[in-house]
């Protein structure tokens, strides 16, 4: 009876799909790095749209001109990676398990955040009233 047993439960282990396991440190520099330009009052941005893959290490970085205060927001595309690091006029902020969901600059300057692409999409992000695009693939 006991071998039966241990024989049917190696023969439904075997039938299941294994689950796929990254290899390496997905989060390893370096960095692909990515920039996004936010000037004037309107604000206009540039670019307007990103293109990423799941599993890159990536490092946005937000420069805002400072001719008008602005928030940068993407809710659903902050939801659907994994942050590891926010930096802000040089302060380091290790993120685990932590979200955010915007940088607002009330005057000028930069803050990027480095992350892995978890979850591919087409996501939004808006700065003021202009609307942009980050597509994981």
């Amino acid at each position: 009876m006991t071998s039966f047993v241990g024989g049917a439960a190696a023969l439904i282990l075997a039938a299941m799909p294994m689950a796929a396991l990254a290899e390496g440190n997905l989060a390893a520099p370096p960095a692909i790095d990515l920039e996004l330009k936010i000037g004037g009052t309107a604000p206009t941005l540039e670019p307007t749209q990103f293109e990423i893959v799941t599993g890159d290490y990536y490092r946005l970085t937000l420069t805002s001109d400072g001719a008008e205060e602005f928030m940068f927001r993407a809710d659903d595309f902050l939801s659907n990676i994994h942050i590891r690091l926010l930096v802000i006029s040089g302060i380091e902020v290790h993120m685990q398990n932590m979200l955010f969901r915007g940088i607002e600059f009330d005057e000028g300057g930069s803050a990027s955040f480095t992350f892995v692409a978890i979850r591919p999409g087409e996501y939004e992000f808006t700065v003021g009233e202009q609307v942009g695009k980050i597509i994981v693939r």
